[in-house]
C-alpha cells in the first residue's frame, strides 16, 4: 500500500441531488481513512478545453465575457465544456472557432487542471493553438463576446498582477509561458 493509498476515501453510497442542463449535483456517504462516516456534496461536470491562441508575432487572443454568478466581465482565454462524446481537442478547436473565429493547425497540450477539487470532479484540458489564421466566427445565440488581441507578456503580467482572475486563464497563461521557455520558442 503506498502512503497516498491510506488518504482515501471509499464511497458507501450516493444519491443525485440534481440533474440539470450542465451539471449534476450529488450527495455522497463516505468512509473516512480513520474507519469513520462523513457526507461529501460534489458537483459532476462533463470537462472543458481551454485554449491559449498564440500568433507568430507573440501575441495571443484574448476574450472578455459577462459572467453571471459573479456578475462581472472577465478577461479569460477561449473555452467551453466538452460535448457528450466529443475529444476534448476537437472542444478546443470548436471553442476557439466558435469565441473567436481562429482555426489552427497545431495544437499543443499543456496538461489538465482542476479548478474546483473542493466540491467538483471538473478538468479543464488546457492547449497552446499555433500556425493560426482567422476567419469567421460564430459565437453560440447565448454568448456575447469581446475579442482582444494582445502581447503574450501583456496577458501574463495582467495575470500576475491580478487584472486576470480567472483560475483557467492564469494556470493556462503560467503553462504556456514554462512551456515557451523550456522549448526555446521565447
Amino acid at each position: 500500500m503506498q502512503e497516498s493509498d491510506k488518504l482515501k476515501e471509499q464511497k458507501i453510497s450516493s444519491k443525485e441531488i440534481y440533474d440539470g442542463v450542465l451539471l449534476h449535483i450529488f450527495s455522497d456517504e463516505v468512509r473516512l481513512p480513520n474507519g469513520e462516516t462523513s457526507v461529501r456534496e460534489w458537483i459532476k461536470h462533463p470537462g472543458a478545453a481551454a485554449v491559449v491562441p498564440l500568433f507568430e508575432n507573440g501575441d495571443l487572443m484574448m476574450i472578455k465575457q459577462f459572467r453571471y454568478p459573479p456578475q462581472k466581465v472577465f478577461y479569460e482565454i477561449p473555452a467551453g465544456k466538452i460535448d457528450k462524446g466529443e475529444a476534448k481537442d476537437t472542444t478546443a478547436k470548436r471553442e476557439l472557432k466558435e469565441e473567436t473565429g481562429l482555426i489552427f493547425d497545431e495544437l499543443i497540450s499543456l496538461g489538465d487542471y482542476h479548478p474546483s477539487i473542493g466540491y467538483s470532479d471538473e478538468v479543464i484540458y488546457l492547449y497552446i493553438a499555433r500556425d493560426i489564421q482567422q476567419i469567421e466566427s460564430r459565437a453560440d445565440e447565448d454568448e456575447f463576446i469581446i475579442t482582444e488581441k494582445m502581447p503574450f507578456e501583456k496577458a501574463l503580467q495582467m495575470a500576475y498582477s491580478g487584472e486576470i482572475t480567472d483560475g483557467k486563464t492564469i494556470a493556462a497563461l503560467v503553462r504556456a509561458k514554462y512551456w515557451l521557455e523550456t522549448t526555446g520558442e521565447i
